[in-house]
This record gives C-alpha cells, sequence and structure tokens, in this order.
C-alpha cells in the first residue's frame, strides 16, 4: 500500500476532497430513484344496484391477479364509507410490461367485460411513487 505525503507534494488532500465531492454527487438521493413500477389509481363509481355483483366481481379478479400474476405487486380496492359505489383501486406492477400482460389474463377479461355495464365512471389517475422500494406487508 502507498502512503500519500500530504505535506510534501500539496496536492493529495485537494485530489481525495475532489473525488469524495464527485461520488457524492454521483448518489442520487432516494426520493429522486427512478422506479420501474406502474402505479396507478383507478376511481370507479359503480350502480348502486349491482355494487353487491361488482364487488363479487372485482374480488375474484383481484385474488386471481395476485396468486397468477408475479408482475402483479399489488391492487387493494377501497369503498369511500358514506359512498360504497365510488371505489378506488391501488394498482401496482412490477413493470409496464407487467401492465399489459395483466391487461391480456382471462381473469382480468372476465371482469372488464363482465362489469362493463356496472361501471358508471372510471378515471385512471397516473402516479409517481414517492418511496418506490417501500414494501407493503
Amino acid at each position: 500500500m502507498r502512503k500519500i505525503k500530504i505535506a510534501k507534494t500539496g496536492l493529495a488532500f485537494p485530489i481525495l476532497i475532489l473525488t469524495v465531492q464527485t461520488l457524492v454527487s454521483c448518489t442520487k438521493p432516494a426520493v429522486q430513484m427512478e422506479s420501474h413500477q406502474k402505479v396507478r389509481l383507478a376511481k370507479l363509481i359503480i350502480d348502486s344496484t349491482q355494487l353487491e355483483t361488482y364487488q363479487a366481481m372485482l374480488k375474484e379478479e383481484i385474488e386471481a391477479s395476485m396468486r397468477l400474476e408475479p408482475g402483479v405487486m399489488t391492487l387493494y380496492a377501497v369503498a369511500e364509507k358514506d359512498n360504497p359505489a365510488h371505489i378506488t383501486i391501488l394498482e401496482i406492477y412490477a413493470s409496464e410490461d407487467a401492465y399489459k400482460i395483466h391487461l391480456q389474463t382471462p381473469h382480468f377479461i372476465k371482469y372488464k367485460t363482465g362489469t362493463k355495464d356496472m361501471v358508471k365512471s372510471l378515471e385512471l389517475v397516473e402516479t409517481i411513487p414517492l418511496i418506490p422500494d417501500m414494501k407493503i406487508k
């Protein structure tokens, strides 16, 4: 191992500082890390007269997706307490490709075609994960 002589050359310390500054400036903070996941919210309004049937079909589709598709990280559905026909689904896919595969699965196609007359409104909200590596327990 070679020792650096700071006192004699006077260059070693500035080179060390420059190297540390370069390393620090190349490191991105966690909140700026780019995520390859596809994360969005699906906001639906369901015909209240068909809500029970819709919820059963949604449950079947989510359970199949979570069980059969490794690229589906989570599908988590909630209904508003005061408006149970207003449903929001948090969708997290490993990637855009995983999402595209999901759209072609038999269980998703069955859900989509079976509920098309039950859905009065659908809004898809694309999001940016603030903590992309956060695991959902």
